[in-house]
């Protein structure tokens, strides 16, 4: 048995999901193999949970940031389950999603994966393409392999494969929605490597695409309707927050508290705060973005290559109106801008339809979404003028009589990080400068090797494994 003395002090900095997942599991971990850890979780902010925030109002779930997450990675719907809510999970109500091209909304072709055409005749019949485009597209299937050795941008590789038409009405809205980025700056290998592979396997980006569908069951839901691939929590996603922070042991988080400066002493890292105290730890866990953790390691000279990452900085905006007030497109759940549509926003989801728990009978709930690379003033007009310009967006795309019952605008500055091109090696780098240097120092979070939540929770999950590896084995 080890005595007292020989307890480890870990410290995860950051609060947001991967923080929070960071510290719940060490402590899991710690308690069921008696491993002597004392954990404490620092947030710079007086509240945990980072982006996930969810406003509860007048019968309405409203999320500010995420409001899902993809149901087929397992860490999220884990979590619940550890924190034992995991009843409270709910898949999304499927439907017809549509590109806003120009004024007009057409339907995502049945059978498009992330935008690849796999059944031909709803390709063709669409109206987001010309002719020419279409049969531009079909070039995938003679096509040789790429012979690109190393990273490219998704637009470099996936132009080359179908063709602009389908890239520029399809894909880009569909991508950009999901990392708000430039598909000819973002990363392939760091963001759909699977496509890549596809395309090595099977030569056409179509053909393999169209087996590697057939080959994923899909899931019928209670009512017979196929069930939805996402899933968040009935009472919204900071459920999950309040779930976890219950669970964490009492004093062992600190909030309103940053790290303001490190400093190496032998095998320990001491943490100098900006109140003035300082912790002395033997394992730190930053869940924090990229570039507050370039900053601390700045005087070292490490992790000046992070820099290179640019954030996109957007905005949602939640608007409810009552149900007589909004006409929609029958079995509607929403709708991506294409960036050649004259338009502020980037997406709309039909809130209420996607997510019925979420608003009250008798009531709409439409949630826009602005701000991408590069084009990204907008949020920082007023909340008024934001809502002016989304509300004229919504209003020459489905008929809305009246006012909003009321708007919440969300700001998420420098939030969404672009992984571009290089992006592996830029990670694997920073990575390498930190073990050599701060072995006792992990790095985890949305910068590095996935933005999704449940990519957030393995990644502290993974932290929390090297960490343990090193003090305990």
């Amino acid at each position: 048995m080890m005595n007292v003395e020989d307890t480890k002090k870990v410290v995860v900095v950051g609060g947001g999901i991967t923080g929070l997942s960071s510290a719940f599991y060490l402590q899991k971990e710690a308690k069921e193999k008696g491993y002597p850890l004392d954990v404490l979780l620092v947030e710079s902010t007086h509240r945990l949970g980072g982006k996930i925030q969810t406003v509860r109002k007048d019968g309405f779930i409203i999320e500010r940031g995420p409001d899902s997450f993809l149901e087929r990675k397992k860490s999220i719907g884990e979590l619940a389950q550890d924190v034992g809510i995991a009843d409270q999970l709910v898949n999304n109500s499927t439907g017809q999603s549509f590109v806003l091209l120009e004024d007009r909304l057409h339907p995502i072709p049945k059978g498009s994966v992330m935008g690849i055409p796999t059944e031909l005749n709803n390709f063709f019949s669409s109206g987001l393409f010309s002719l020419s485009g279409k049969v531009r597209a079909l070039e995938d299937l003679v096509l040789p392999r790429s012979n690109v050795k190393g990273d490219q941008s998704l637009g470099q590789f996936f132009r080359r494969r179908l063709g602009n038409e389908v890239v520029e009405n399809l894909m880009e809205p569909l991508l950009s929605g999901i990392y708000a980025g430039d598909l000819d700056k973002l990363s392939l290998q760091s963001t759909y490597p699977q496509f890549y592979e596809t395309e090595q396997k099977y030569r056409s980006l179509i053909l393999g695409t169209r087996k590697n569908a057939a080959k994923r069951p899909t899931s019928p839901a209670p009512t017979g309707k196929v069930k939805g691939q996402f899933q968040t929590l009935r009472n919204g996603l900071e459920s999950l927050v309040e779930a976890i922070e219950s669970k964490l042991a009492p004093g062992s988080v600190l909030k309103g508290v940053k790290v303001e400066r490190i400093e190496k002493e032998e095998d320990q890292v001491n943490l100098i705060f900006n109140n003035g105290q300082s912790v002395i730890a033997d394992a730190v866990i930053f869940a924090t973005p990229h570039h507050v953790v370039s900053e601390l390691f700045e005087p070292y000279g490490l992790l000046t290559q992070l820099k290179e990452m640019p954030s996109a900085t957007v905005a949602t905006v939640a608007m409810a109106f009552p149900a007589d007030q909004v006409k929609q497109e029958d079995d509607g759940t929403g709708f991506v801008v294409s960036r050649n549509s004259d338009f502020a926003i980037t997406a709309c989801t039909w809130t209420h339809r996607k997510w019925p728990t979420t608003t009250p009978e008798g009531k709409v709930l439409l949630r826009s979404y602005v701000g991408r690379e590069g084009d990204e003033a907008i949020v920082d007009l007023s909340d008024k003028e934001i809502e002016k310009i989304v509300l004229d967006d919504l209003r020459k795309i489905i008929e809305i009589d009246g006012e909003p019952e009321f708007t919440m605008v969300s700001r998420w500055k420098k939030s969404m990080h672009q992984y571009t091109v290089g992006h592996k090696q830029r990670i694997e780098k920073s990575f390498h400068e930190i073990e050599e240097a701060f072995p006792m120092v992990k790095l985890a979070g949305a910068s590095y090797e996935g933005i999704g939540l449940p990519d957030c929770v393995n990644s502290g999950k993974k932290a929390v494994r090297e960490v343990l590896d090193d003090l305990f084995q």
